[in-house]
């Protein structure tokens, strides 16, 4: 099988996992992306490690999957806010645990460590939240979630493809070669059709707000690919991973979400307010 027909099938594989994970229940989705949260810090931990750098792999393993599950239960419940109380002492033990380590760089360690989780665990515990910013009792507005993944789908596809086609002028070579500013605005343009699309089905958002969420996360989401991009630069690596075949490790094929969701979830809470 050639690496095309590989690519297709992962991503179309992928691409259904997370579309059924959202529509059939909120706890599927969150068993789903907890996965790909552990799988997610796994990968950022062996890539960074190195004889100067050395996280803390299982405290910062265990941190995520305590964010996550607790975002998860208060999410679902829309009760048990307190359980976010734990999380404040076990954000400080890896200042203790470091302690006891004996490592040369005690900084960058608890910095690595702890960036992992804000990084990878903090944007995917706030998916949860998506489909009821106000935490209303029985609301569940599946759509939002929904279309977050397909603006960004969206964005990303047709990026790529106006880009292929037309891209001449660089956006930001330094970091990334291939992107064109031809291939953004192609994606910018799609996205907002998108947008206008979704707005039909999912009237929980105005048009205007789809439109102003598309735009968020186009620009929100480039810049996500674009910091995976500057990482694996730094790193030297041309992949986060090899877990999905064609496509690399699930930081490349969750690139764009880390840095747009927390962004989506703060145009949400506003929109919310001012509703």
């Amino acid at each position: 099988m050639n690496n095309f027909a590989t690519r297709t099938i992962t991503g179309a594989i992928f691409v259904i996992l997370i579309i059924a994970s959202i529509l059939i229940h909120p706890i599927f989705f969150s068993v789903v992306f907890l996965a790909f949260c552990i799988l997610g810090i796994i990968e950022f931990y062996t890539i960074i490690c190195n004889e100067a750098i050395i996280p803390q792999r299982y405290i910062g393993i265990t941190i995520s999957i305590l964010l996550f599950v607790i975002s998860s239960i208060v999410a679902i419940t829309n009760t048990h806010f307190y359980l976010f109380y734990l999380l404040i002492p076990l954000l400080f033990l890896p200042f203790l645990v470091e302690l006891f380590r004996n490592k040369l760089h005690p900084l960058t360690n608890i910095s690595t460590t702890l960036l992992g989780v804000f990084y990878i665990a903090l944007p995917l515990s706030l998916l949860n939240f998506l489909p009821n910013i106000g935490f209303e009792t029985g609301i569940n507005h599946k759509g939002i979630l929904l279309g977050t993944f397909i603006l960004i789908w969206t964005n990303d596809t047709f990026a790529y493809l106006v880009g292929v086609k037309f891209g001449k002028n660089r956006l930001f070579e330094r970091i990334s070669p291939k992107k064109s500013w031809e291939g953004s605005i192609g994606g910018l343009i799609f996205s907002l059709i998108g947008g206008y699309i979704l707005s039909l089905f999912y009237i929980e958002l105005s048009l205007a707000a789809w439109l102003g969420m598309s735009v968020i996360i186009v620009i929100s989401g480039t810049l996500g690919d674009l910091t995976e991009s500057m990482f694996k630069r730094s790193l030297n690596i041309k992949d986060s991973g090899t877990i999905l075949p064609g496509h690399g490790g699930i930081l490349d094929r969750l690139d764009a979400l880390f840095i747009a969701v927390p962004f989506i979830f703060f145009y949400l809470i506003i929109l919310n307010l001012l509703r």
